[in-house]
């Protein structure tokens, strides 16, 4: 097995996104002193801009964190349902759906993430990080092939509000790949939050943060954002704006195979990655080969089980009482690993083991699962020893532009069910439950590895993939990225209208042929992926070796991500 691109490495520091000019922002941002959380938050805002289709300014931002110290937390990043939205909204008056458009908007995350990651752990102020989004979105970058291609697949979605199209289809039409793409009112919008805090600078940094805080979410912004929900038929106001901070949670580990692996708690799906390697370990795949039939369809499996106990039990902890202990325990597991058949596919859900829980749901009608394409990832290590993985991410065709802002406000309520009843079900106050979901090991060798990847319910199974390929197989980490993928939909998706998709496998064309005939014969559905599909996700990491004294860096080639060591 080749990679396209080689390892990198560095000496210091190290910075992978997917974006090669945010990359270069946080890498700018090292190179000038900052640290991990600096050069994260720069390049996480770079992301905003330079990838409009996957990812929004203000959309989520979730955050994890390991300073050089051993402190590990979570900034959650992700908003709530208004206050004032009925619960029983969607099912009352949107045939149990959760239309495009407002209704859907949840309390911006985003830039309060950033700033409080800052508040906490930076160095640097909120204009010396946000300076490479504002030049970007004013002067322009080239439009990449899967901007080109997004455009061109939701051009309708774009025509529906006058603002999207301004931006996505300027003079009406679609942008060619290699044109100039410009975002001149999200670049006054950034600068709006930079002199705001530059006016408080000489009270301190502390007070400039704050004031960059307050132009967003009880400022001019905030107005600017409730007038325009208002007069759409939303539901998001001023009080929900100028009341938010995001939680700070306590990071969820488990140990694996003498390394702990980090992930952000149960109100995204990260602790299901937790689940699937666990599983995996105990199901004995250390000695099958490597994307073998048998090493597939344990790990297939191993993944539907998880996402079945993802299904049942995973919602904002802060509404109900996740059993995350039970989930990852010893009989959980063993009882788990029993109902997994080594010769055939589970042909459904795997049923709920903890609690009561739902039927089988209905098998989606259509033949493709709807897959949104947003979401991306940046992973930091800097001299020191701090480690910054986040996961940004909000579309930008399924809910309008705010005109004169150029941000959507989250629509990620996309992500919740339209039942309240559900764990992840529509409450006010309540969070969705989040795709997004950064993840961090801290290795064997007492190294630090940040990861995550885009891709929605494919990025903890590409994850998985890609830590097995690393620390299992001692693939450098350009080959364990680069490596062919496969994805399971055998569970409800994440996102409206969730579909389900019983016993189906999505697998890259590296896979032999005959493999895939193989994982046929035990009762997958298997379908064909093209050769490295943005479909599979985009997965970065960066990794501390204290043996060695270096960092070292891949990106995925699957999407336009690059990394810089130095």
């Amino acid at each position: 097995m080749h990679a396209t691109r080689p390892t990198l490495y560095g000496a210091r520091h190290a910075v992978s996104a997917g974006h090669y000019l945010a990359a270069a922002a946080g890498f700018a941002v090292l190179e000038a002193g900052g640290n991990a959380i600096d050069a994260g938050c720069a390049t996480g805002l770079a992301l905003g801009v330079l990838l409009p289709d996957l990812v929004n300014v203000a959309g989520v931002a979730p955050i994890l964190i390991r300073l050089a110290d051993g402190r590990t937390e979570t900034i959650a990043g992700l908003g709530p349902w208004p206050a004032s939205i009925p619960a029983d909204l969607f099912q009352r008056e949107h045939g149990s759906r959760i239309p495009n458009g407002v209704l859907r908007t949840v309390i911006p995350a985003a830039p309060d993430a950033w700033i409080t990651a800052l508040e906490r752990h930076g160095t640097f102020s909120f204009g010396e990080v946000a300076q490479y989004a504002i030049r970007h979105a004013r002067d322009g970058f080239a439009v990449n092939p899967l901007l080109a291609e997004s455009i061109r697949t939701h051009e309708a979605d774009y025509v529906r509000w006058s603002s999207n199209a301004a931006i996505f289809l300027p003079g009406s039409r679609r942008p060619e790949v290699g044109e100039k793409f410009l975002q001149a009112d999200l670049a006054r919008t950034l600068q709006y939050m930079v002199d705001k805090e530059a006016a408080a600078a000489g009270q301190g940094r502390a007070a400039g943060l704050a004031a960059a805080h307050a132009a967003f979410y009880r400022g001019d912004i905030a107005r600017e954002i409730a007038r325009f929900m208002a007069e759409e038929g939303g539901y998001l106001t001023m009080a929900d704006l100028a009341g938010f901070r995001s939680r700070i949670e306590p990071a969820v580990s488990r140990h694996w195979r003498g390394h702990e692996v980090i992930t952000c708690g149960p109100w995204c799906q990260g602790p299901a990655l937790l689940e699937a390697l666990l599983l995996f370990e105990r199901g004995g795949f250390a000695g099958m080969a490597h994307n073998s039939p048998d090493y597939l369809h344990l790990m297939t499996e191993c993944i539907k089980a998880a996402m079945a106990d993802r299904e049942y039990h995973f919602g904002d902890p802060a509404f109900l009482d996740v059993p995350l202990d039970r989930l990852l325990s010893d009989a959980h597991l063993s009882a788990r690993l029993a109902a997994i058949d080594p010769a055939r596919a589970q042909p459904g859900m795997f049923p709920v083991l903890l609690g009561p829980g739902g039927g089988e749901p209905a098998p989606a009608p259509r033949t493709l699962p709807t897959v949104e394409a947003d979401t991306s990832y940046c992973a930091v290590i800097d001299r020191w020893g701090n480690a910054f993985s986040a996961t940004p991410s909000d579309g930008s065709w399924n809910s309008p532009v705010v005109p004169g802002l150029g941000l959507i406000p989250s629509n990620r309520g996309s992500q919740s069910r339209p039942d309240p009843a559900h764990p992840s079900g529509v409450a006010p106050g309540k969070r969705p439950r989040l795709t997004p979901n950064p993840a961090l090991v801290v290795t064997a060798e007492g190294g630090l590895m940040p990861l995550g990847t885009p891709g929605g319910d494919v990025q903890i199974q590409a994850m998985l993939q890609v830590m097995v390929n690393i620390l299992h197989f001692g693939m450098e980490l350009q080959e364990a990225i680069e490596a062919p993928r496969i994805a399971s939909y055998a569970f409800p998706s994440s996102f409206a209208p969730f579909d389900y998709f019983p016993a189906r496998l999505a697998v890259e064309d590296g896979i032999p042929q005959s493999t895939r005939d193989a994982l046929t014969a035990r009762g997958h559905e298997v379908k064909d992926w093209p050769h490295r599909t943005w479909l599979a996700g985009a997965v970065e990491v960066v990794r501390s070796d204290p043996r060695t004294g270096l960092v070292a860096a891949g990106a995925d080639p699957r999407r336009p991500a690059y990394a810089i060591a130095g």
